[in-house]
C-alpha cells in the first residue's frame, strides 16, 4: 500500500506541475489580457448572432497605439510599398482660433485607423474631417457605412466588446470622440459617442460640460478595463464611466452613459499659467492597476484603480499632448511640448514607483506652424529603443536605459538630470505623428512624407520615402500600411 500511495503522489504532483507550467506559458503569451481582464472571455473576440447570420469579431488594433500600454504598432512590414488603393475621406469646416472657420480635409492627429476582422475579412474604422466615422473594407478601400458627428473627427476611437449582453447591436461598440467647435456655447456638446459596430448607429452620446477650458472636444482614445471605461476630455476632466448601452439614461435631451467618477485635472493656478488651455488630448495608459494621464494643464497623474483616487501628480507645466507610453521596465514616457516652460520640450522617462525622473531628452526650440518646439506625438518603443518625432524636424531614436550626460537641464531649465544615449537622428521634417517600430524597421510619417528605415548592425538606413503630408499615425498589418493624409485620402500601401 505504501508503494501505491507514493506512485499516486508522484502522478498527481506531475499533473499539477504541468498544469502550472501551461498556465504560466498562457499568461506570458498575453500580458495585456492578464493585466486587464478577470473574465474567462477574451476582450478581443466575440460573436454577434443575428436572425440571419453569425458574425465573429476579432480585434487587432482596437484603440490608439494598439493596447492599454500604448505600445503596439502592428506586424509584418511590407518589402514593396506599392499603392494598393486610396479612398476619399472628404472635407469639413471647423472653427479654430478667434472664431475663424477653416476647411480641413482627410484626417489628422491622432487619426490612427482601427483594424479588426469580421468572419476573417479585414476592416478599418477611420474618423475623418468630413464629420463622419467610416467602416472601410481593408482589402478594397470601399466604405461600408458612415455615421455623422457634429464636427470634424480628429482622434482615434476604441472598440469595446460587451460579453454581458446577447443583443447583437450592443455587443461591439466603437467609442469615438470629435471636435465640438460649433456647439461650444450651446447647452449640449455631445463630443463622445458609442456607435454599434454591427449597424453603424449611435447607442449613446456624452455631453462634455463647459468648464474654464476653451474646449469641449474629445480627442482621446478611451481605455476600457473589463466593463469600465476611462477617458480624459478637453474640458479638463478625467472620467470613469460605464460604456454598456443598457445602463445609459436620458439626460439633458441625450441618451448618456452612466458616469461613475469625474476628476478635474487642473488647479486654480493652472488657469493663470495656461489660460483656457486645460485640455486633455492624450489617451490614458494602463499598467499594474494604475492609469496614467497627461493633461494640457501640465500635469501627469497616476490614478490608482484599487484606491479609486490620484496617488501621484507630477507637474511639468507644459502643454502635454502625447499619450503616456509604458516601457518594458514599467516606467512611463511622456512627450513635452515647448509651451509655458523655461526649458526645452522633448521626451521624459518617469518611474512611477520611485517617483523619480529616469532621464530627459530635449529637442531643439524651433517653431513650426503654431508650435514652438518639443514633441507632440507619442514615443514608440521596441525592446531597448525609443523613437519619437519632433517639431524641430528630426526623428530621434534613443536607448531606454543607457545614459550619456548627467548634467542635462530639465524642462524647467534648472534641474539637472541624465540624458539617454542617442542611437539615431535623421531630418525627416516636422511631425506630430507617432513613429512605428516593427521588427527591424522604423516608419516615420510627417509633413514631409513617410520615411521607411531598416535597422542593420545597430544602425538605421533609409529604404523608402513616400511623398505626402501626414499628421495621423499609421498602422501596419500583414504587409500593408494604412494611413490618412491631410490631402483628403486614406491610403493603403504594401503588397
Amino acid at each position: 500500500m505504501g508503494y501505491f500511495y507514493w506512485v499516486l503522489f508522484f502522478i498527481v504532483t506531475q499533473i499539477l506541475l504541468i498544469s502550472c507550467t501551461n498556465q504560466q506559458e498562457s499568461q506570458n503569451q498575453d500580458t495585456t489580457n492578464q493585466n486587464i481582464s478577470k473574465h474567462s472571455k477574451s476582450p478581443y473576440e466575440i460573436t454577434l448572432n443575428t436572425d440571419s447570420q453569425s458574425i465573429h469579431i476579432k480585434l487587432i488594433n482596437s484603440t490608439f497605439l494598439g493596447n492599454p500600454q500604448r505600445n503596439f504598432y502592428g506586424n509584418n512590414v511590407p518589402k514593396n510599398w506599392n499603392l494598393q488603393w486610396k479612398t476619399w475621406l472628404g472635407s469639413g469646416k471647423t472653427i479654430v482660433k478667434k472664431g475663424q472657420e477653416q476647411l480641413w480635409s482627410g484626417a489628422g492627429w491622432t487619426g490612427q485607423p482601427l483594424f479588426f476582422f469580421e468572419n476573417d475579412k479585414p476592416y478599418l474604422l477611420q474618423g475623418a474631417y468630413d464629420y463622419r466615422l467610416k467602416k472601410i473594407d481593408a482589402l478594397t478601400g470601399k466604405i461600408i457605412w458612415q455615421y455623422p458627428f457634429e464636427d470634424v473627427i480628429k482622434g482615434t476611437g476604441t472598440i469595446w466588446l460587451n460579453h454581458n449582453t446577447e443583443v447583437p447591436e450592443l455587443r461591439a461598440l466603437v467609442i469615438q470622440g470629435s471636435r465640438q467647435s460649433k456647439n461650444f456655447h450651446k447647452k449640449n456638446a455631445p463630443a463622445l459617442k458609442a456607435i454599434s459596430l454591427l449597424t453603424g448607429k449611435c447607442v449613446w452620446e456624452l455631453n462634455v460640460e463647459k468648464t474654464q477650458s476653451y474646449s469641449r472636444d474629445a480627442d482621446a482614445s478611451a481605455l476600457v478595463i473589463n466593463d469600465t471605461a476611462y477617458i480624459g476630455l478637453e474640458n479638463g476632466y478625467f472620467l470613469t464611466f460605464l460604456p454598456d448601452a443598457r445602463t445609459a439614461k436620458h439626460k439633458n435631451d441625450l441618451v448618456q452613459p452612466k458616469i461613475l467618477k469625474k476628476i478635474k485635472l487642473y488647479k486654480k493656478e493652472d488657469t493663470h499659467h495656461h489660460g483656457g488651455n486645460l485640455v486633455i488630448e492624450a489617451s490614458p495608459a494602463y499598467w499594474d492597476r494604475k492609469i496614467f494621464v497627461s493633461s494640457g494643464s501640465g500635469h501627469v497623474v497616476t490614478y490608482n484603480l484599487d484606491k479609486k483616487k490620484i496617488e501621484w501628480d507630477f507637474y511639468v507645466g507644459s502643454d502635454l499632448d502625447g499619450s503616456p507610453v509604458i516601457t518594458p521596465d514599467s516606467c512611463i514616457l511622456i512627450s513635452i511640448e515647448k509651451q509655458y516652460i523655461k526649458g526645452n520640450g522633448g521626451v521624459i522617462k518617469l518611474n512611477p514607483y520611485s517617483k523619480k525622473v529616469e532621464w530627459f531628452y530635449p529637442t531643439q526650440n524651433k517653431s513650426f506652424a503654431d508650435w514652438k518646439g518639443g514633441v507632440i506625438g507619442s514615443p514608440a518603443i521596441q525592446d531597448s529603443l525609443c523613437a519619437f518625432t519632433a517639431i524641430d524636424g528630426f526623428t530621434y531614436v534613443v536607448h531606454l536605459q543607457k545614459l550619456e550626460n548627467q548634467n542635462t537641464k530639465l524642462f524647467d531649465n534648472q534641474t539637472e538630470v541624465s540624458t539617454p544615449q542617442l542611437v539615431f537622428k535623421y531630418p525627416t521634417g516636422p511631425s506630430i505623428s507617432t513613429p512605428l517600430l516593427i521588427d527591424e524597421h522604423l516608419i516615420v510619417a510627417g509633413y514631409n512624407g513617410i520615411h521607411v528605415f531598416q535597422k542593420q548592425n545597430e544602425k538605421f538606413r533609409l529604404l523608402k520615402k513616400i511623398e505626402g503630408r501626414f499628421e495621423a499615425t499609421p498602422f501596419i498589418y500583414q504587409k500593408r500600411m494604412y494611413i490618412a493624409s491631410r490631402d483628403g485620402y486614406l491610403y493603403c500601401y504594401g503588397e
